[in-house]
Order: structure tokens, then sequence, then C-alpha cells
């Protein structure tokens, strides 16, 4: 991809409204130093010195959008605590609509709490409940759903297997986004794999394809046939497989393939990579780009990300500098 017509594609980014919904959380971050054993057990002791937290899940979709200038408009389940207080609070502070999160009473708000020492990260303590919310709540999160699709511009359906997403809310939603022409991108797990069609495009990583289609693939010929099985099971018009450090792989119902090699320089944490990946293919299909041509923006996006600590984001200039420093890597048939 040329750096010009890069340009061109996300000139159209700021204030494009997307819909996500799926699994939203908050990630806490407990940043310190190391410079002993504990004498308790063999584990480190972290000297705590700050403490930050930032959306997660789902929400790191919605982080993304946001840092790339679009209009994100969040909807998922919070918890009746003073953590979906705070999911709450962040989301009015980035100026983003809150009537979308749904409070569940007596669930828990979903949280990831990552101990941070000298940069790497030590241990993470998730707290959560990943079973589906009570027919009420799940009610209203489907009925609020399809009431928010009036006016956006595309949708990220985010699973994180949090209980967020269920069949039924799938059923009604993916159709129903289809029906109005909307461009959707589904970023998967396992659980709900079989229930992702109608959907413009699915995002597994290498392990959950091999997992939803029940075999190994290690060639690119292997890579193919699982990629060929996906597409006949989900009845989609793309699937992207994102394999790390062996890059991309988008596929086409019509039999067309573009192998694109991965762009990162250095790989510091792959948290949230499959967040940006979402944000930007869908952000740059809503803008206008083809599926060909957004696949190899989200391969650049998820280079740059990766290169951080935590689940980080980007901006248009950051994205801008590595298609013009790198150009067009994918080699291929679509």
């Amino acid at each position: 991809m040329s750096a010009s017509r890069a340009a061109a594609i996300t000139s159209r980014f700021p204030g494009l409204p997307l819909l996500v919904v799926g699994d939203l959380m908050i990630d806490q971050y407990l940043w310190g130093g190391v410079s002993r054993i504990s004498p308790e057990a063999p584990v480190p002791v972290v000297r705590l010195e700050r403490e930050s937290f930032r959306l997660g899940g789902a929400g790191n979709v919605v982080n993304n959008l946001v840092a790339l200038g679009a209009r994100a408009i969040p909807v998922g389940v919070r918890g009746d605590d003073r953590f979906g207080e705070l999911l709450e609070s962040h989301c009015r502070e980035a100026g983003l609509p809150t009537d979308g999160l749904i409070v569940a009473p007596g669930r828990p708000t979903t949280v990831k709490t990552r101990v941070i020492a000298h940069g790497q990260q030590v241990v993470r303590v998730d707290r959560e409940v990943d079973t589906q919310p009570d027919a009420a709540v799940a009610r209203r999160l489907q009925e609020k759903a399809l009431a928010l699709l009036e006016g956006v511009e595309g949708v990220i359906v985010s699973d994180y297997d949090k209980g967020a997403l269920s069949p039924a809310l799938l059923a009604a939603l993916l159709p129903e986004a289809v029906r109005r022409r909307l461009p959707v991108i589904v970023d998967p797990k396992i659980r709900l794999f079989r229930h992702y069609g109608p959907a413009t495009v699915v995002t597994p990583n290498a392990r959950e394809a091999m997992e939803a289609g029940g075999t190994v693939a290690r060639s690119e010929d292997e890579f193919e046939a699982l990629g060929r099985r996906i597409l006949d099971m989900l009845g989609c018009p793309f699937l992207l497989i994102t394999r790390g450090e062996r890059g991309m792989l988008l596929m086409d119902k019509a039999g067309a393939s573009l192998s694109i090699p991965a762009s990162a320089r250095e790989v510091y944490d792959v948290t949230g990579a499959g967040d940006t990946v979402a944000a930007t293919l869908a952000l740059a299909v809503a803008a206008g780009a083809t599926m060909p041509e957004a696949a190899v923006l989200a391969n650049h996006a998820a280079g740059v990300v990766v290169g951080k600590v935590g689940a980080a984001t980007l901006t248009v200039r950051d994205l801008l500098d590595v298609v013009g420093a790198r150009g067009d890597r994918g080699s291929a048939h679509v």
C-alpha cells in the first residue's frame, strides 16, 4: 500500500461512528520494581510505585478507535460495583456514550490486574464471572445493541468469552447489521464460533482457527485448507487469520488469498494486539478501504502496538509513519 493511499483512507477516520459490542472490563496495572525475593516463597517482591486503570477487553477496541479519531459507541455489561462505576467514568471522560452500558446487579465487573516490574509483567489476577447474565439483563443488552445500530457506519463484535455475548444476541444483531449494509468485524472466541455468521470478516488467531476447524495447520497449504473450512462453516465473505510472527492470512469466499508478512520490528508485549487489528480493520473498511487494504493497515497497526507495554493504542500519525517506512508488504492473490 502506498503512503498516499493510506493517507486517503485514514483521512476519513475522524468522527466515524462504530458500534462495539462485547465484553467490557477494566485493566488495572500495578507498577513497581523488584529488588529481592520473598522469604515466604520463591517469588519476587514488587514494591508498588503507582497504579493505573484503563478500559479493557472490548473496551480496548474502544480505546483503539478513539486513538485513531473515530467515535466509538460501547455496548456491554458492567457490574453494580466500584469497578463498574470506574468503567462508566472512563467512558464519560473519553466523551463516549454510556447508555449502552447495561448494569447487571450482583454480577462483578470483569477486572484484569497486571503486576508490572521493570517493564515486565510478573503476574495477572482476574476477577470475573464468565456465565451469561440473567434474562432481563440479556434482553436489555440485545435491545440496546439493536437500537444503537441506527447512525453507525460499522459494527465490531469483541468476544472475550466473559458472558456478555450469547447465541440469541448474535442471532438478532448480526443479520440486522448486515441488512443495513454495515460492515461487521468479529474478533472471536471458540465457545460461540459457529454463531458468528453472518459477518463481513472474522479474525481468529492461529490457535482459535485451528480449534474451530478441528485440525492442526503448520504449512501455508494447511492454513489455506483450514481457512476454507472455516469460511464454509460461517458463510462469511472474508476470514483474517492472525499468526503472530508469521503475519496474517486474508482469505475470501471466492477462493482468493493474501499472505501479509508480520510488520513488527520488535515484539515487546502482544497484549491487546487483536483489539488493534479489529479496530483498524473495521475503521478502514468503514472509511472505504477494500478488505486487502484494510488488512494491510491492520497488520501495520498491530506491528506498532506489540512494541509497547500493555494493551497499547496508536494514532493515525503512528500508522502513516510505519506505512511510509515499510510500504506494501502483502503478497498475493486477493
